[in-house]
Order: structure tokens, then sequence, then C-alpha cells
């Protein structure tokens, strides 16, 4: 069994007065990974203390301290410690290739406030990326990544020698891209063509985020490495430098590469660039693609460029696909290419979808198209038995303003018990024409004040503040 305490005490690393704020942050992760770890709940102490292996410890104050106290936690528990230490904030660079617990493990943690380094501080982490404990590397990393690059860069830049574990080059290469460093380009440039797949990869996603585009040729050439780490790298890197001479050799990757991983990345980056350019390409490759991870990011990719040819065949995926993830993708697509020629299809798409988070987002996006009548569709979304549906549905009505669904949203409206979905109602019947002096009654009425408010505003002729703005689900992401 394994107690918490490090992972707990960590908090006070970065200041007491996050301690309570943050302890509700901890705990979602934690039930996340249950089953992955047994956690038994500690004996309660004396107050400000939490128990060790025989004596009461106190909350760590130092970076030595916790250096120390992180030493062979399990993975998940050690990438939580080392999320909270660094400053809950590390999402910047969940998608790198391998950090030292690697990416998965990564993705699994979340955001803790920092506390201040000292250079002291700093040396201690520097020295610690050549410990064999992944998981100080881990923390050491995170914590160094805040730092600005010429405090950092030099004394990183030496641990990229060949005569340095592998380990060591690894994680220093990925400091040195998260800090940004101008300086790290040319031993970076060097590291591309190293034994190591994990510093290769590291190396190439640090040129990456570094930003400076002469390294664009070195990135191409690891397109074409025989490790689809570091391929699944090199994509990402030149869609960050939004390379657009890169254009045909992403397709190519796209069309060809064996790793739906990298797949996915050189469609991430194409729509990242937003080239129409790309257009025909990404379209024909949706066509031929087979996995359903890499057809969302090719329709998330042509909704980012908004190329109307892509109509068509975004309309046929949302219709077909077997990936209720695809089909969401290409609704929300259509919506952000606003070619009023999908309304048909979106509209079969919010009355009939068997995905109500397809529904809700083909909804929003058929609010998107500036249409002067709704679908029937649409209309029929109002009364849907998901409440975001319904409220992406009248959200939609109200941004068309067709007089034609007002029976709809009354209906709706009287057994309405959702309040976001009864406010979007009401707008969308304000804006749909109704001028009642009985319908306006019932509304004072209401025991809901932002009714009420809306009633007034609508009984003035001031219409109603447009919120609720409903948009769909985040974007998929590499």
């Amino acid at each position: 069994m394994l107690r918490l305490s490090a992972l707990l005490l960590v908090g006070a690393f970065a200041g007491g007065r996050y301690v309570a704020t943050h302890a509700t942050v901890i705990t979602p992760h934690l039930a996340s990974v249950m089953e992955d770890v047994h956690v038994t709940p500690a004996p309660e102490t004396a107050a400000g203390e939490l128990p060790g292996e025989g004596a009461p410890q106190r909350a760590l104050r130092n970076v030595r301290d916790l250096v120390t106290a992180v030493r062979g936690l399990p993975a998940v528990v050690c990438a939580l410690t080392a999320e909270a230490a660094a400053g809950w904030g590390g999402r910047s660079w969940m998608n790198a290739p391998s950090p030292p617990l690697g990416a998965e493990t990564a993705e699994r943690v979340a955001n803790f406030p920092r506390g201040r380094l000292t250079l002291g501080d700093v040396a201690l982490l520097i020295d610690s990326l050549s410990t064999p404990d992944a998981c100080v590397r881990e923390v050491a990393v995170r914590l160094l990544g805040r730092m600005e690059a010429p405090v950092v860069e030099e004394r990183l830049i030496e641990r990229l020698t060949a005569g340095t574990p592998v380990a060591t080059r690894q994680a220093a290469a990925l400091t040195l891209g998260l800090v940004e460093s101008k300086g790290a380009i040319d031993p970076l440039v060097r590291l591309v063509g190293d034994d190591e797949t994990g510093v290769r990869a590291n190396a190439v996603w640090a040129l990456g985020r570094i930003g400076e585009k002469r390294v664009v040729p070195s990135l191409r050439r690891t397109l074409a490495d025989e490790e689809e780490l570091v391929r699944g790298a090199a994509a990402g890197a030149l869609g960050a430098l939004e390379d657009a001479d890169s254009v045909d050799e992403l397709l190519r990757v796209l069309r060809t590469d064996r790793s739906p991983r990298v797949r996915r990345t050189a469609a991430w980056a194409l729509g990242t660039m937003e080239l129409r350019a790309a257009g025909s390409g990404l379209v024909a490759a949706l066509r031929a693609e087979q996995e359903p991870e890499v057809r969302e990011m090719i329709v998330w990719a042509l909704g980012s460029i908004e190329d109307p040819s892509a109509v068509a065949a975004l309309t046929e995926v949302m219709r077909r696909d077997a990936s209720e993830d695809v089909r969401e993708g290409a609704a929300w697509a259509l919506g952000t290419i606003e070619d009023a020629d999908a309304a048909s299809a979106l509209g079969e798409a919010v009355a009939g979808d068997a995905r109500a988070e397809v529904r809700a987002t083909a909804a929003w996006a058929l609010g998107q198209l500036e249409l002067s009548a709704a679908p029937a569709g649409l209309i029929k979304g109002a009364t849907d038995a998901d409440p975001d549906v319904r409220t992406s549905a009248a959200w939609a009505l109200s941004e068309i303003g067709d007089a034609r669904a007002l029976d709809a949203l009354r209906t709706a409206m009287k057994r309405e018990t959702h309040s976001k979905a009864r406010r979007a109602q009401l707008r969308a019947i304000l804006k749909g024409g109704e001028r009642s002096e009985q319908f306006f009654k019932e509304l004072l009425t209401s025991e809901d004040a932002e009714v009420r408010e809306a009633a007034v505003r609508g009984m003035a002729g001031r219409g109603m503040n447009p919120w609720p703005w409903p948009m769909p689900r985040p974007r998929p992401f590499p």
C-alpha cells in the first residue's frame, strides 16, 4: 500500500496559501489512477503534520527535500508530484515525445502553483538530471522548464555531449525546449542524428518549440526516421513552426506513414498551418484513412483551414462514419467553414444522430451559417432528450430567427427543467418575434431571475444578452 504524504506535502513547497485551494485539484487525479495505485488513507496527526515512517513529517520547504522525498515513487504519483511542484501548468509540454516518465503518464497530471527557485535550487535541479531515478529527473525537468533560458541553458547544453548518459541528454534536450533556448539550437540540431530514439525525439520537439525556421531542413529529414516517436515529433515541430514549404512532405506522411500516431500528428500540423493548399490532399487522405483517430484529426484540419471544397467529403463523413468523434469533428468543421450547402445534412444530424455530442455540435454549426430558415431537424432539436442538445438547438434557432420554430420553442420551454436550456429557448423565442402580452406576463412570474430579466428586456425592446453561446468540445490534439 502506498501513502501519498509526499504528494500532499508538496503543496507547501509552493506556499502554504495554496494548500487548501488546490486540495480539490489533486483529488480528481488520484481518483483517475485508482486502478493503478492502491491508496491507504494516512491517519490524522497534529496540525500541520502528516505521518511518515514512524515519525511525523513536516511540509516540504525546499528543492533538496522534495528531490529526496520523490525517489522511488510509482510513476503516476511521481507525475502528480512533479506537476504540483512545477506549478500546475505543465500542459504546455503534454505532447512532448519522450518525457522521463513517458508520455502517457505525463498526460494524466494537472496544474499546481509554483514556488520561487534560488540559484542553488537551479544548480541542484540541473545536477539531478543525471540521476538514474526517473521521478527525480521528471521533477527537475518540470521545475527547470519554468526558468528563463539564460539562467539554465549553458549548463544544460553541457549535458548534451556524447559522453553524457542517455537519460540525462534526453532530459536536458526536453528542458532546453521548454525554456525556448535560442543558444541551444545548434547543439540540438546535432542531436537530431543521435543514436538514441528518445534523445532524437526530444531534440526535434525542442527545436519546434524554440521556433527558429532555419532548422526546418533538419526537421524534414527526420520525417523519414526509422522510429515513429521521432517522425511524430518532426511532424509536430513542422506544424509548430508553420512551415508552408513542408505541406507536400506532411501530406506524403499523412498518406504513407505506417504509424497512425504519426499520420495523426501530420494532419494536426497541416491544420495548424491553415493553408488552403493542403485541402485537396487532406480530403483524399480522409477518404483513404482507416483509423478513426486519424480521420478525427483530418476533419479538424479541414475545418481549421476552412476549405469550402471539403464540404461534400465532410458531409459524407458526418452521415456515415462509424466513429462518433469523427462525426462530431465533421459537424464542427462544417460549422467553421460556414457553407450553407451543409445545412440540410447538419439538420439531419441534429434530428437523427445516435450521439448527443454530435447532435449538439451539429446544432451549433447551424447557428454559424447565417441561414434565413431553420432546417426541420434543428427545430426538432429544441425538444431533444438531451439538455445540451436543446441548448445548442435553441441558441442556433435564436441566431436564425425563424418564426416557424416558435411553437416548438414554446412547447419546449413550458416543460423545460434545465435552466441553461430554458434561457436559450427564451432568447430564441424573443428573437423569433414573440411579442404577446400573455407570454411576457408568464415570464415575469418565473422563479428564474434571469428569465424575469429577459422578460423585462424583451418588453423594453432591448433584446437579450447573447449568452448562452454553446461551443463544441475541445479540438483534438496529437
